[in-house]
């Protein structure tokens, strides 16, 4: 009974401490670099590290074939391969390779995901782990020169990283960590006494 307990509340500490993530839902029209408004995600410090994953599955489009593209925009040749959200038969042509954008002083792909704080825009793409460039809103947005044709949207999960070369431990790592210990010690235990009985 008091082994149940203790994985049930590392369990809940671990859930409790990755609420610092969230989710945010980029629109490739709405959210688009030109005509667009950028959408406002986590804020975050000069210097702080944070992340942005999306599924590679997941898929939103500049325009008519071939521009339909994941977070990386259209910087490879893609063919679907049917499990992919664009609704297309597997085979079909995706994206092709297109000349990169210039905007806002950032060069890059088209249908990629760009960040922006305090007016300086870095790519992101579908997965990006580093620091923070300024202090500010992370604000995101669909880089394209004309949202007129655009559809489509991305979730993307935007999540502060911890420090963990010395830092203090997140209450998710601290729970994980207490329900390791009480776990073996309750193993050890049990070996003891079963040890004892034969």
């Amino acid at each position: 009974m008091r082994l149940g307990s203790i994985a049930a509340l590392a369990l809940g500490l671990a859930i409790a401490g990755g609420a610092n993530a969230a989710v945010f839902n980029v629109f490739a029209k709405e959210n688009s670099s030109t005509y667009g408004v950028g959408l406002a995600s986590i804020s975050l410090t000069a210097g702080e590290l944070f992340g942005v994953t999306s599924s590679l599955e997941d898929t939103w489009s500049a325009g008519s074939l071939p521009r339909v593209a994941d977070g990386d925009g259209l910087s490879k040749v893609r063919f679907s391969d049917g499990n992919d959200d664009s609704g297309f038969a597997a085979g079909t042509q995706l994206t092709a390779l297109f000349p990169l954008y210039s905007q806002n002083g950032l060069t890059t792909y088209y249908a990629s995901l760009v960040g922006e704080i305090g007016g300086v825009y870095r790519e992101l793409g579908s997965n990006f782990t580093g620091a923070a460039w300024g202090t500010g809103t992370l604000n995101l947005f669909f880089w394209d020169e004309n949202n007129g044709d655009n559809y489509g949207s991305i979730a993307f999960d935007v999540h502060p990283l911890r420090d963990t070369n010395g830092g203090v431990p997140e209450p998710a790592t601290w729970a994980l960590m207490i329900g390791g210990f009480g776990l073996t010690g309750a193993m050890l235990r049990r070996r003891r006494l079963a040890g004892a009985i034969t």
